[in-house]
């Protein structure tokens, strides 16, 4: 915490917060929920003259450690959002994904949060494993809206290289067969989609600040920020990040790199983008999908009418 707080004081100056200018905090990167609330009394301590009055905070928690006493600390701490990595209610899929929590641990998790105070309550879903039926997914979809949350995450499992099921490519099935089917499933229960994997009565500050384009900044080893152009890399060994506690690279983004990730992340999400972004036949490849039903135009901005085909519009727009 030392470093991290130590860090901090640098991106004060790097960043030039002013008093009362940080608009939301999110606690993450792993399992926030095995480290207890008291370790973080200095961090809080050291952000707070720079935190809005209305600031959202949220932590990440894992059912299995986030006990009741934890999420009572985290709260007296400032925490008023919190979002517990659930995955199924399933006991067999939370085997099957190494989960360490039943189904009655994320229960209880969820439970014990609105108890203790927390205004906002999130879970992460999974699909498309190799065990999804409609009819699991239905079950799990049942369990959560019993639950007092009022935000959802469903992501499609990805097979990333160097984890245990990069080389096991059967325990995936074809996303697409289930997106659009959860995506119905999660508004006819009255949540509203913002983002391709996002949903709630409640839609997060601080995700949409990231589609946004807003700055940010990186505490911690491996969290990485962004100002105007660039994007800061600190160490992402602990032991080098403890040692160094500050940027190690820095990766300067060019124009038609900013216009990719903004119209990207603007058709990813609600957000959309600014149609002054579009050269000339970019703008004329936008206005054919707004005659095509693809895109919508309101106030100069673009908006996708499907959000999963973000990838593939950006792609045509830019190319």
């Amino acid at each position: 915490m030392e470093a991290i707080v130590k860090q901090f004081d640098k991106e004060i100056e790097r960043f030039e917060l002013e008093r009362k200018s940080i608009e939301s905090i999110f606690i993450g990167g792993g399992t926030p929920s095995t480290i207890a609330p008291k370790l973080y009394k200095p961090l809080f301590e050291k952000i707070s003259p720079y935190i809005k009055k209305d600031i959202e905070i949220t932590t990440e928690a894992n059912p299995n450690s986030a006990t009741k006493k934890w999420l009572e600390g985290m709260r007296e701490l400032g925490v008023n959002r919190v979002s517990f990595g659930v995955q199924s209610f399933d006991e067999k899929k939370l085997e099957f994904l190494n989960r360490s929590h039943s189904k009655e641990m994320a229960i209880k998790a969820v439970e014990d949060a609105k108890s203790v105070g927390f205004s906002h309550i999130s879970i992460d879903l999974i699909y498309a494993t190799a065990l999804d039926t409609k009819e699991l997914l239905k079950n799990d979809l049942d369990t959560a809206f019993l639950l007092p949350i009022d935000h959802l995450s469903a992501y499609a499992l990805t097979l990333e290289e160097g984890t245990k099921f990069f080389t096991m490519p059967n325990v995936k099935k074809d996303d697409e067969e289930f997106a659009n089917w959860i995506k119905d499933e999660i508004i006819k229960r009255g949540f509203n989609q913002y983002e391709v994997s996002n949903f709630g009565e409640y839609e997060s500050y601080h995700n949409k600040g990231y589609w946004r384009y807003l700055p940010y900044i990186g505490i911690g080893a491996g969290a990485v920020g962004f100002l105007k152009n660039r994007r800061f890399y600190p160490s992402k060994d602990i032991e080098d990040y403890i040692d160094d506690p500050f940027y190690r690279d820095i990766e300067k983004l060019c124009f038609e790199d900013i216009k990719r990730e903004k119209i990207l992340l603007g058709l990813r999400s609600t957000i959309g983008f600014k149609s002054s972004i579009l050269n000339e036949k970019e703008r004329e490849k936008a206005e054919f999908l707004v005659k095509e039903r693809k895109l919508k135009k309101d106030n100069e901005r673009y908006y996708s009418n499907d959000l999963f085909l973000a990838d593939e519009i950006t792609l045509y727009i830019i190319l």
